[in-house]
């Protein structure tokens, strides 16, 4: 099928689905976005300014106060556009899932994390999908947005959104747009960033199109929704396995006594055919840590190996480690001392630098083995006061982060850096701490540097 020609003019619309064509071309749909947060709040403030209607809904009845009383709990979105978004009267927040009805269109954004055992958990898409089958009407349409392996949309949503009697493709309409979020990006807002769309069947895949088209700068079309589940997982792959190449260049080139921060910022002046990508204390995020597991493990049901990919998780988990074990290995060489009984202070606890999210994030690994080994450990995070309840690190939850000041510095025996923030001033971190190990080079880019500072 051609993509574009599905999209655009050339056959007769049936008559409910003519009519959420036409409410889609005058902005009069009303969009459902279902999860409110690092993906679905930004996506919702999108539609909302391009001058669609949005209900919002979330299952955290405290969240949907907020964000009716015009406040935001995520940084990347200010309280004064929540604000604004409830001011123009076209956004309301909701806990009730009974109003999926309510909605034209029905975009998912849920999370999609691991079990126990590396395995997809889709229980959050399931019982989202439960809910819309129970108020799903002739006409709508819904979108799955949330990062799953090829096959979920038709495979797992659509049965289920079929259970009542209503069929795809002749009753409503089901696609698939993976997200691409980029949180604490101030570049690449959500309405500049592409959109790969697909729908189940043309007449799906021309309304998705003309859907997202009324609030993105451009859609792209492709031909099924395995091919777009299978984008996403790609860009997300992609990073990953290069993130473990640099990680893992980082140890070759550190046991040679060459800076890997160094090298890259030197390739990356070659205009072509090198890609610069930064190596840290780990993986964190919503993303990369767990896509590439959704892809392995479908692969299986193939008897495909995906040993690179495996290979790349194997490197960016065992970074954690490598870190605690520079880290010991410094205060034995400066200090004379290892790191039993030890005072640690792990700058930065958000998986990635101007951010104020836990998920995944290295540094919480990083306090859990720094314990491990006998010490003790505290944080600082300008974004982050507290540690959010977490499934994998739930003895850390409620900690706060401590003060910084040069006295509290000083009364640290080393300071490990594990997330960047730009409103740190690493110039009084460096005079003031006895050893600073760093895993993001932000005293190199500083131009800091003397026997107190390892890289790490």
């Amino acid at each position: 099928m051609d993509a574009a020609l599905a999209a655009g003019p050339g056959f007769d619309l049936p008559g409910a689905f003519a009519e959420l064509e036409r409410r889609i071309a005058t902005r009069t749909a009303r969009v459902g976005v279902v999860g409110l947060g690092y993906v679905g709040l930004p996506l919702a403030q999108a539609v909302c300014e391009a001058g669609f209607p949005v209900l919002g809904f979330d299952i955290d009845s405290a969240k949907v106060a907020l964000l009716n009383g015009g406040r935001s709990y995520i940084r990347q979105v200010a309280d004064a556009t929540v604000a604004s978004m409830v001011g123009t009267g076209r956004f309301e927040a909701s806990a009730d899932l009974a109003r999926f009805g309510e909605a034209d269109a029905v975009l998912i954004c849920v999370p999609t994390p691991l079990g126990p055992h590396r395995e997809p958990d889709l229980s959050f898409i399931e019982r989202t999908c439960e809910g819309i089958a129970r108020t799903l009407r002739a006409g709508q349409i819904v979108v799955l947005e949330s990062t799953t392996y090829p096959g979920t949309t038709l495979e797992v949503v659509r049965p289920i959104l079929q259970r009542a009697g209503l069929l795809s493709g002749r009753d409503f309409l089901l696609g698939y747009s993976p997200e691409r979020e980029d949180p604490g990006n101030a570049v690449h807002a959500t309405a500049a960033i592409p959109k790969v769309v697909s729908g189940d069947g043309a007449l799906a895949l021309r309304l998705a199109t003309a859907l997202y088209a009324g609030f993105v700068d451009r859609v792209v079309p492709v031909s099924s929704p395995a091919t777009a589940e299978a984008v996403k997982l790609t860009e997300n792959v992609f990073r990953a396995v290069n993130i473990a190449l640099v990680n893992e260049l980082k140890l070759i080139y550190g046991a040679m006594g060459i800076d890997v921060w160094e090298v890259i910022e030197a390739a990356a002046t070659k205009p072509f055919g090198f890609m610069p990508f930064q190596p840290g204390p780990g993986l964190g995020g919503h993303c990369i840590p767990i896509d590439p597991f959704y892809l392995t493990w479908k692969a299986r049901e193939y008897d495909v190996s995906t040993r690179f990919i495996e290979l790349a998780g194997e490197i960016n988990t065992a970074m954690p480690r490598h870190v605690v074990d520079t880290l010991a290995t410094a205060l034995d060489r400066q200090a004379g001392r290892g790191l039993r009984d030890a005072d640690i202070l792990v700058m930065g606890l958000a998986y990635k630098r101007n951010v104020d999210d836990t998920r995944e994030s290295p540094a919480l690994r990083l306090i859990e083995l720094i314990e491990a080994r006998g010490a003790r450990a505290a944080y600082h995070d300008p974004l982050i006061p507290v540690i959010p309840p977490t499934r994998e690190h739930a003895a850390l939850s409620g900690r706060r982060s401590v003060a910084l000041s040069p006295e509290a510095i000083r009364a640290f025996d080393a300071v490990v850096i594990a997330t960047d923030h730009d409103g740190v001033d690493y110039g009084a971190l460096a005079a003031s701490a006895r050893l600073v190990i760093d895993t993001r080079n932000a005293l190199g880019r500083a131009g800091l540097s003397g026997p107190t500072v390892v890289k790490a």
